[in-house]
């Protein structure tokens, strides 16, 4: 039986400030769900912290790229360095983050490994580059593009690895049927998405065995599972910095979750962009930890 090790990506290098002179809250993420006790209900051992750099966006000016672009490569080396360690002893990762660049880091150490897919729980397709977008900046909204090789040499071709994931290894979830554009860019690129509306069409837990199976080919080496919070509704889960209308309920995210983290295929989990500054009463992330230890629950 493999060990599951957790520990802290704390960077909010990715995010845009909320507020002028205002850093992203999302950093606090680990030591909320840590107060929830999420270590020791996962029956983990600790893994510890990979400190991030300070958040300083200097004078970025819209139109230089991605901010905190040098930082965020320099933690992408520091964070895979980590998790690559775990994966080749057979551990199994969960990596309590920060913002949704930390999942550069997973897909750096597997692309070093082998060849991984990656399953993206995510209300929105975080796929923006410079070849649909005028607007690049915010590495959290476009790390799985900056994963599968678009968009800036400094963070796509990393150890000259690039790219890190092939687009025919992603699978989203949970993306809101609004992003229209968005998935009709994926779709050309024969990326599958699965919308909040196909998941109520088709079912939770049927679409997610689907994937899992898919991923359990010879041709990849695993897969590593990216939980981005605001995947859920508003309703239960406002913490997060851009929360989208007609997201999924608690139920649907751990039927989600529980065939993919229950494959012996799938290497690794990040949870990210709960914010805690924006839950004073500690509900949400409460609901984020319940969701994560009845997913490992396998029935």
């Amino acid at each position: 039986m493999r060990n599951f090790v957790v520990f802290d990506a704390p960077s909010n290098l990715g995010l845009r400030p909320p507020a002028p002179g205002t850093v992203p809250g999302c950093y606090k993420l680990a030591g909320a769900l840590r107060e929830q006790r999420i270590v020791q209900r996962l029956r983990a051992l600790e893994g510890g912290v990979v400190v991030p750099p300070r958040y300083d966006r200097g004078d970025w000016r819209e139109g230089d790229g991605v901010f905190n672009a040098a930082a965020i490569a320099a933690y992408t080396g520091k964070l895979a360095d980590r998790i690559e360690r775990h994966v080749r002893a057979g551990d199994f990762p969960v990596v309590l983050g920060g913002d949704c660049s930390i999942n550069l880091g997973a897909a750096l150490a597997l692309r070093r490994i082998g060849r991984y897919g990656l399953a993206v729980l995510d209300a929105s397709p975080d796929f923006r580059h410079p070849g649909n977008s005028d607007h690049v900046g915010a590495a959290g909204g476009e790390e799985v593009a900056l994963a599968t090789g678009r968009g800036q040499e400094d963070l796509t071709d990393l150890e000259g690895l690039k790219p890190y994931l092939r687009d025919e290894d992603v699978r989203y979830f949970g993306i809101r049927d609004c992003f229209e554009e968005e998935r009709a860019e994926l779709a050309d690129l024969k990326i599958p998405v699965v919308t909040v509306g196909d998941l109520r069409e088709w079912g939770a837990e049927a679409l997610a065995s689907v994937t899992r199976q898919a991923f359990e080919i010879p041709q990849l080496d695993g897969f590593w599972v990216h939980l981005d919070a605001d995947v859920l509704d508003p309703s239960v889960m406002p913490a997060v910095d851009s929360p989208d209308p007609d997201g999924l309920t608690p139920d649907e995210l751990v039927a989600l979750l529980r065939p993919l983290l229950g494959s012996a295929h799938c290497v690794g989990l990040n949870i990210t962009i709960y914010d805690p500054d924006l839950d004073p009463e500690g509900t949400a992330g409460a609901l984020l930890t319940d969701i994560v230890v009845a997913a490992f629950d396998q029935p």
